[in-house]
């Protein structure tokens, strides 16, 4: 061979050999084919399939990468001591890295962090590791989790710092002057890093947005949204490409699927909801079943695996629903028109179809696509009416509906599934953006019909892609599970009740749920009521998207996935997919990759319910900052070695006394007994106990209220 020859063979391998490590860095927990890597690096050549195959056995016997049965290739956590994952950053400039294999995070201190922020995934160069805490130092930015933020600017000669709004970002972003866009000394703005040089002690950015004379609770949401990684706008070539599709039905297109439109079909949704993802249908069959149809937008016909809105998709995984506005998954030309239920209108659908008697017993099940028509939108107040009652369209029709779900969710709650109704508490807003009043929604039986038809639809589509016959492999899928309770969480629920004079045993765990139950029935009209079903909820473990199917112990059903709202989660919208590939091709190409695609929409679940949180604490304060100086029964909701959270009877909103605050004597927190007690006096709080307090301060950006102790 020649030198040139060999020059670039060399060239070739080196390339490939980043392009691989690169791969499996960014997809570090998933496990691959030789055929899926050449997929997805689109590797087409034969000689460069081959080399790709030999790079992979180089990597197995060097450590890097572990090779599994049957050709399938993983990340090496352990290689060398270097591990791949999430970085997490606490106040004070250090970090942690959570890693699967590892039972230990491995702690970062702040002088090993180098150039990464939270959220970042990072890999990790394992110092100290052992029976105690690991220590590493991070040696490599795989990807950055987010490069937008919002801050204050503090303007120089030459240049500018912003201070992001929130302090675990652990750096300043310094700013050209030519990059300021106008911006002034001591401006809101939002800003994009576009470089973090080597040897720069601070990343480099330039103003995309000056907030400072827009509207204060735009800037608080944009600033709310940056901190968890969530983009306010679509880029645009997500835009364009949304913009493209129609509404139209292809005539062609429709011959190709069940055509539904003559069934009675509606909606049932809240009062300002835009998106219409599920619609229901029903008629009666000649031997006296009902044939009731769960129709779901098919936002895969519009959604293509690999094109800018998918790719966008799987990066929001979930739309995000703040206060006062919905950063949708999709842009609205999907979400809100070609893929919504809108009435009056023929759309397409996937569909599960079940034939049932008036007992909710199934004797078929038909799952496909189709195109439907809907009759009426109804929301929930209406369909609630109805049952109550009251006269309108389609009335036996909802009627039946609500029978039925009150048979399955029996069904359920007889099997152990929990019964937690949480308080949601919403705003009425004005005209201009700002609350005026509190509305506490309350699921009636007009929610709950909807929620048990979703619920079955969801569980025969994971029994129907789950259940496989012996001899036969397991299809590569999005499960939702909740594994079971922690015994050691079920122990402290436990001690926690039994400061309100509560107790239940439990023999085993099928008892829990139903126990549970028992007791918050019991108790729904006492004071005690929010702050039990609040530490019950925390004593169960998390519900997650993961591709090995445990159950979900929550709903006491076996097998469970998100189908019915492929408008809104990227889970339902991968689901679709694999469905339809089941039902007509069966040749799957989702393999283990899908296990990054769980561990991803799982991790942006958590950031959105983080923002809506932060959105609800925002209003919170808004609502009560003309109410400073005044005063307001209420009922201790959290106690700290800090002190004490109430949460005012009249307005829903919760506050803080500061230790060192309460009056009468010099309190500290009793661990032991989990209360609040004085020192010379014994005087004792409990959660719980109902107190008087006075609004004293309040901080918007904080998101913080302030309260003085007047009586105990």
């Amino acid at each position: 061979m020649s030198r040139k020859k060999k020059d670039k063979s060399k060239k070739h391998k080196s390339s490939l050999q980043n392009l691989i490590r690169r791969f499996f860095e960014k997809n570090s927990t998933g496990v691959f084919t030789h055929q899926q890597i050449c997929g997805a690096l689109e590797i087409k050549e034969n000689a460069l399939r081959k080399l790709t195959y030999d790079i992979l056995q180089d990597y197995s016997k060097d450590n890097y990468l572990k090779a599994i049965s049957h050709g399938q290739y993983k990340l090496n956590h352990s290689d060398g001591n270097f591990v791949v994952g999430y970085l997490d950053t606490t106040m004070r400039g250090a970090g942690f890295v959570s890693v699967d294999e590892n039972e230990s995070d491995v702690f970062i201190a702040p002088h090993n962090i180098n150039q990464s922020m939270a959220g970042d995934l990072v890999k990790v160069q394992v110092t100290k590791q052992g029976s105690g805490r690991w220590e590493g130092k991070v040696i490599e930015v795989v990807e950055r989790e987010r490069t937008q933020f919002v801050g204050t600017l503090e303007l120089h000669e030459k240049f500018a710092f912003l201070i992001p709004d929130n302090a675990r970002v652990g750096t300043d972003i310094y700013i050209p002057k030519e990059k300021l866009k106008g911006a002034k000394n001591k401006d809101r703005a939002l800003v994009q890093i576009t470089v973090w040089p080597k040897s720069a002690e601070n990343p480099f950015g330039e103003v995309l947005e000056i907030l400072s004379g827009s509207n204060p609770n735009d800037n608080e949401m944009i600033s709310i949204l940056c901190n968890q990684g969530i983009d306010h706008v679509f880029p645009q070539e997500v835009l364009q490409e949304a913009e493209a599709v129609g509404v139209a039905l292809d005539p062609e297109e429709v011959k190709n699927r069940r055509d539904m439109r003559s069934v009675t079909t509606f909606t049932i949704d809240p009062v300002d909801a835009k998106d219409f993802d599920d619609a229901l249908s029903i008629q009666k069959l000649k031997n006296g079943n009902w044939e009731i149809g769960v129709h779901i937008a098919d936002v895969s016909h519009y959604v293509r695996p690999g094109s800018a809105m998918d790719k966008e998709a799987l990066k929001r995984s979930n739309s995000v629903y703040l206060v006062d506005r919905v950063i949708p998954m999709l842009p609205e030309q999907l979400s809100n028109v070609a893929c919504s239920l809108r009435p009056d209108e023929d759309k397409y659908t996937f569909s599960a179809v079940f034939e049932m008697d008036e007992t909710g017993k199934v004797f078929n099940e038909w799952f496909g696509k189709t195109v439907i028509h809907s009759d009426k939108r109804y929301a929930y107040e209406n369909a609630q009416a109805i049952i109550e009652g009251g006269e309108g369209e389609f009335k036996d029709e909802i009627l039946l509906f609500n029978k039925i779900a009150k048979i399955l969710r029996d069904r359920r709650m007889k099997k152990g599934a929990l019964s937690i109704e949480s308080e949601e508490v919403r705003f009425k807003l004005d005209k201009e953006g700002y609350p005026e009043s509190l509305i506490i929604k309350v699921s009636k039986d007009a929610n709950k019909l909807i929620e048990e038809f979703m619920l079955l639809a969801n569980r025969k589509v994971a029994e129907f892609i789950g259940k496989k016959k012996k001899g036969e492999s397991l299809i590569p899928f999005v499960y939702r599970v909740h594994d079971n309770p922690d015994p050691a969480k079920v122990e402290l629920f436990k001690t926690f009740i039994n400061k309100f004079g509560y107790n239940i045993e439990f023999t085993n765990m099928d008892q829990i749920a139903q126990k549970m139950n028992a007791l918050l029935d019991d108790i729904r009209y006492k004071n005690e009521y929010g702050l039990i079903q609040n530490m019950a909820i925390r004593s169960m473990s998390k519900a997650t998207y993961e591709m090995q199917n445990i159950g979900h112990y929550g709903l006491a059903f076996q097998h469970y996935t998100h189908f019915t709202s492929p408008i809104r989660r990227y889970a339902d919208l991968i689901v679709h997919r694999i469905l339809q590939e089941e039902l007509t091709t069966q040749k799957h190409r989702y393999g283990n990759d899908l296990n990054d695609v769980c561990k991803r929409i799982s991790r942006m679940e958590r950031k959105a319910s983080e923002a809506e949180r932060e959105s609800t604490k925002y209003f919170q304060v808004l609502f009560i900052q003309d109410k400073v100086g005044e005063e307001f029964a209420g009922t201790i909701s959290g106690i700290a070695d800090h002190g004490m959270y109430v949460k005012m009877d009249e307005n829903k909103c919760e506050g803080m006394v500061p230790m060192n605050e309460i009056p009468g004597d010099n309190f500290y927190f009793d661990s032991d007994k989990f209360q609040i007690t004085g020192k010379k006096t014994s005087k004792t709080f409990n959660l719980g106990d109902k107190v008087t307090v006075r609004i004293y301060e309040v901080h918007l950006r904080k998101r913080q209220i302030d309260l003085e102790l007047i009586e105990g």
